[in-house]
């Protein structure tokens, strides 16, 4: 009798926990997005998404899909210049599918060849999980080139 007392205080106290709600970090993106955007007097477009971008270079030839492999040199940072990851001049291989949904839906509008910036929400980089460097909720900077595409 006592088990089943403690069950059902067990699962009174755990239905009654208020769940903490996730909060939407897009309008406060979109802002430092574009401050960042106007502070550097950029040519930024932006998708539905909200993922903003800036094409240099085009690019040629080759254009990526999600299921591509590809081999891009980046340089990532935050909007406060922190630097979070660097590749070196060979770039980084690695299959679209396989990395953040921001870089999933901006690398494919680069051809072989591309160059330009990515500024990607939260939501569309890592969201409320810190990685690494990274803090939770952080709008994430590429520098990108596109070097090959297979």
């Amino acid at each position: 009798m006592k088990n089943y007392f403690i069950i059902g205080f067990l699962a009174l106290l755990f239905s009654t926990c208020k769940r903490e709600k996730a909060v939407d970090y897009t309008l406060e993106d979109e802002k430092i997005i574009s401050q960042y955007v106007s502070d550097n007097k950029l040519d930024a477009k932006v998708t539905a998404s909200g993922l903003h971008y800036v094409i240099t270079n085009p690019g040629s030839l080759v254009q990526p899909n999600s299921n591509s492999k590809v081999t891009v040199k980046y340089k990532g940072y935050l909007t406060n210049g922190t630097v979070f990851d660097e590749t070196n001049n060979g770039g980084a291989t690695f299959s679209l599918n396989s990395v953040i949904a921001g870089w999933q839906e901006g690398i494919p509008l680069f051809k072989k060849g591309g160059k330009g910036i990515l500024l990607i929400p939260s939501a569309l980089g890592y969201g409320s999980k810190a990685t690494g460097s990274i803090p939770a909720n952080s709008v994430l900077i590429f520098d990108i080139d596109l070097l090959d595409v297979k």
